[in-house]
Formats: structure tokens, C-alpha cells, sequence
């Protein structure tokens, strides 16, 4: 079953920080596969701009360079490297400065009634510059969109501001604050899987669903990023924004409709219905810890310390936590979520355990009868799996196994879906904002996580060490199994 794509129509894209890791890692890599699907064509625009001096021919071949890099088989005819490769412009700007923004200018007022996007895949200290200069330069026209990055600042504070920033230059329905999470097939499948099928929805609450379970592990370590990484930590780097957004579209009620607002309205309601976590409770709800050196994909990996060239810091790379969510739908039901670095393997997905039989008619001699659950994966091989109690094939009676029901998307939809900024960019230029944060989501989500950072602070502990390779600091095996559950796979 192959998709149906929808073209749009031609616009220009402006990367700033087009030299940088995200944009030939993930944003032209994205681009060239919507190319080639001829879901945009010629006269689109897309300019990179950043500091490092490099002519537009230098600059196309270092893309092509990351296509070749990223892209494989058919996706690397040469015919069509060349006709994209075209689209594709480069100009020296200087965000804090006047360097290159005449020329920018120039290029693109020739046509001012087109879609035009301004991606800021820098950090966020350009944020604020970058706006002003925008619109310093009259570059912000009705159909204009600008692209934030996470993390959008580093506590409620900061992001008020940065918010402040691009508020007083853009519309909200101008921004688009992006989680490349929300961008994937099996995340977008959440809302299919609630509201278009009849099985699901009427048991989705607190009185058919024991516990909710949210991983999103990482085998490696900071690679390169511990700069960065020491300043933020995985509460900021991946719970305030990756899996809250996950929580939200499991939690949420359903919408009135799809529209941008409807969705993101209901996500709303869900953290602002969190319980605090603070200084009174962190202690028994949460759980931090640091990788040190051990064993990851079979090679021997240095702890989290050497990796940043320092001999103490109490930035977490691991957490987990145990969150509620009080409201008529979820009272009761624990959301438990955890995430980390040098974990035993790349993988991140939902779990949703439903609450076991009420009574079984089953002799003991057919065997223990599992919790059916649903595990929706997001990474790697997405997909939908759900567990259901089966009778054993066989003449020997009546025995019991606990089975999945399988369905890779790979599988059921030829080939491989596309990756997640491949969407999230056509969104943009189409205005559609359903998978982008607005304004008050993001202080929402801060205004719950500002506390638990708060109260880690104020208990002046280190984080728990673990070895990399492992599942994390042997307390946050507690934190699940003092409620009688476990984390579920862990085995493998």
C-alpha cells in the first residue's frame, strides 16, 4: 500500500545554522526524499545562511556529500541529486551582525507573496537576534512561518522570554515549535488508533488500564554534545518536551476535531491536570542518574564524566519518574516514564498495561495468564504490538501463551515510513500546526518540571551512578516494583 502525496505548492525555505548538524544530518536529507516523492518542485527555494565563508557551488557539494552520506539505493540517482541540488542556495549571514542580510533580502523580495519558512536550526541564544533582524529587514510577510528548535530555553523563565521574542515579531500561528517526535508515523498513529477504531476508546481510562509505561532509550552517549548536554540533562533535553508530548497524546480527551487548536487544547488540559511533583514528594516519584564507564554494543565506553572533560558535575543522564494525572479519565492510573543514555539499546516506545481478569477459569496447569497490553514502538522498526492470552496449538489440552499480534509499519505499508522531519516540514509550509507546541503548552510543561528540578536542587544529592550498558540506577527498578509492576521490556 503506497501513500498518497500531496503536492504543495512552491516556496522558499531559509535554514539558518545551514552548516550545522541538523540540517545535513536530518533537514536536507528530509527535503531531498519529499523531492523525490514530487511533493514540491521547481521554482522552491531552499537557502541555507550561517557565518562560515563558502561559495554556493562548495556549499552544494558539501550537501550532496550528506545525501550520499544519508540516502541509499534509488534515493541516490545522480539525475535527481542535480535537479535538487539546484533548488539549494547559500548565503553568509552573520545573526548577530549585518553580514549577508541585503543579499538575503534581495533574494527573497522578488516574491513576497510566496510561502517562506525560516528554519532556526541554531541555539538558543541566536533565537532572539535572528527575529529582530527579520524584522528589522521587513522579511516577515502574511505568509510567513518561522521553524524553533527544542529545547525552547532551559527553564519557565527563559522560555517566557524567548517566547516574548518571537511574539512580538510573528503571530502565534506564524511559529511553529517543533518536536521531531510528533513527527513520527507510529506517534501520529496514537490518535488514529484511539479515535478511528471502536475496540480501544471506551476502554481507555483508569478503570480498564492498570499502568502506563513510556521508555525512550538511547545506547549512545552525548557524542559530542556535552557542552550542551551538561547545561541541560535528560529532565530539560527529553522529558520536558518528548515524552510530556507523549504523555499528552495518550492522555488527552478526544478533540473535537483535528484542527491545530482543537488537538492542542486537549493537550493542555493534560498538563495542567499533573500532579506537582516538589521537594514534598520528589524523593519517592523521581529517580536521576549519571552512565559511568561500562560496556554498550559490545565495546568498552567511558563514563559520562570523561566524556565532558570533567571531574564532577550533577547533570543527569537518566531519569525516571512515577506521574499522575488527576482528572476523571486517569485518577488512579500511574504514567510511569523514563529515558537515558547508554542504555542496552536504542528504543523508545509506549506501553499501555491493561488491568488483569477479574477472576480466571482456567486450572493452574494451563499455565499464568498475562496482562493483555498495548506497546506501540517508535523506534527502531515502528510499529503496533498487542498481547493477547492464546491457546497453545497442540492435542495436549488447554494451554496458555502470551502472543502479540504484530504489525510493522515497514510490513503493512511497503517499505520503510518517511522520517519524522519529512513531515513536520511539509506541515509547515501547508500551515497545518496540529504537531507543533503552542505557546502555553510549552509553559505548562515548564511550569511542571520547574519544580522537580527545583527540589532535586535543594536535596544537593549526586545522581545515582550506573553502569553504561545497563538499565539505568538499580532505584529506578524500585520505583516501579514497590507497586507490584515491572518495566516492561528490559528482558530483551
Amino acid at each position: 500500500m503506497s501513500s498518497r502525496i500531496v503536492t504543495v505548492e512552491p516556496f522558499d525555505l531559509v535554514v539558518f545554522g545551514g552548516t550545522g548538524d541538523l540540517a545535513y544530518r536530518k533537514l536536507f536529507p528530509a527535503l531531498f526524499r519529499r523531492f523525490l516523492d514530487k511533493q514540491f518542485h521547481k521554482p522552491t527555494r531552499i537557502i541555507a545562511v550561517a557565518r562560515q565563508e563558502m561559495q554556493t557551488d562548495e556549499f552544494r557539494g558539501a550537501v550532496e556529500k550528506a545525501l550520499a552520506h544519508v540516502c541509499h539505493g534509488s534515493m541516490q540517482q545522480s539525475d535527481e541529486v542535480a535537479c535538487f541540488i539546484k533548488l539549494v542556495d547559500y548565503i553568509n549571514v552573520d545573526a548577530l551582525g549585518e553580514l549577508g542580510w541585503a543579499e538575503l533580502v534581495a533574494r527573497l523580495n522578488d516574491n513576497k507573496n510566496r510561502v517562506r519558512a525560516f528554519y532556526l536550526a541554531t541555539g538558543p541564544d541566536l533565537v532572539g537576534p535572528i527575529v529582530k533582524r527579520l524584522a528589522a529587514h521587513d522579511l516577515v510577510t502574511e505568509e510567513a512561518r518561522i521553524i524553533i528548535e527544542k529545547p525552547i530555553g532551559h527553564d519557565g523563565i527563559s522560555a517566557g522570554r524567548i517566547n516574548d521574542v518571537i511574539g512580538q515579531v510573528f503571530a502565534e500561528q506564524q511559529i511553529y515549535r517543533i518536536d521531531h517526535y510528533l513527527g513520527k508515523e507510529t506517534v501520529q498513529n496514537l490518535m488514529a488508533l484511539r479515535f478511528a477504531n471502536a475496540l480501544f476508546e471506551p476502554l481507555w481510562n483508569s478503570g480498564h488500564i492498570d499502568h502506563v509505561q513510556i521508555t525512550v532509550a538511547e545506547s549512545i552517549g552525548v557524542e559530542g554534545r556535552g557542552a550542551y548536554y551538561d547545561k541541560s540533562g535528560a529532565l530539560r533535553d527529553m522529558v520536558q518536551n518528548h515524552l510530556l508530548q507523549l504523555l499528552c497524546l495518550i492522555a488527552m480527551e478526544p478533540p473535537v476535531s483535528l484542527d491545530a487548536n482543537a488537538v492542542r487544547d486537549e493537550k493542555l488540559k493534560v498538563l495542567k491536570a499533573l500532579t506537582p511533583i516538589d521537594s514534598t514528594n520528589v524523593t519517592s516519584l523521581t529517580v536521576r542518574g549519571q552512565y559511568r564507564a561500562g560496556v554498550s554494543d559490545g565495546a568498552a565506553v567511558p563514563s559520562y564524566l570523561y566524556e565532558i572533560g570533567q571531574e564532577q558535575s550533577n547533570t543527569e543522564t537518566f531519569v525516571a519518574l512515577k506521574a499522575a494525572i488527576a482528572n476523571w479519565r486517569w485518577a488512579g492510573t500511574p504514567f510511569y516514564l523514563r529515558t537515558g543514555k547508554r542504555m542496552p539499546r536504542r528504543v523508545s516506545e509506549i506501553t499501555i498495561a491493561f488491568r488483569r481478569i477479574p477472576h480466571s477459569i482456567f486450572l493452574r496447569e494451563t499455565g499464568p495468564i498475562a496482562e493483555t497490553r498495548l506497546t506501540i514502538r517508535l523506534q527502531p522498526d515502528e510499529g503496533i504490538k498487542l498481547w493477547l492470552m492464546l491457546k497453545e496449538p497442540g492435542p495436549g489440552g488447554m494451554r496458555l501463551k502470551h502472543v502479540p499480534l504484530d504489525m510493522s509499519f515497514a510490513e503493512a505499508f511497503s517499505g520503510d515510513p518517511p522520517e519524522a522531519y519529512e513531515r513536520l516540514l511539509m506541515d509547515v509550509i501547508r500551515g497545518n500546526a496540529t504537531l507543533f507546541m503552542r505557546r502555553d503548552e510549552v509553559e505548562a510543561a515548564w511550569n511542571w518540571i520547574d519544580p522537580i528540578f527545583d527540589a532535586w536542587n535543594e536535596l544537593r544529592e549526586p545522581p545515582r551512578s550506573y553502569i553504561a550498558g545497563s538499565w539505568g540506577p538499580s532505584a529506578s527498578i524500585a520505583l516501579i516494583e514497590r507497586d507490584g509492576r515491572n518495566w516492561i521490556g528490559d528482558d530483551g
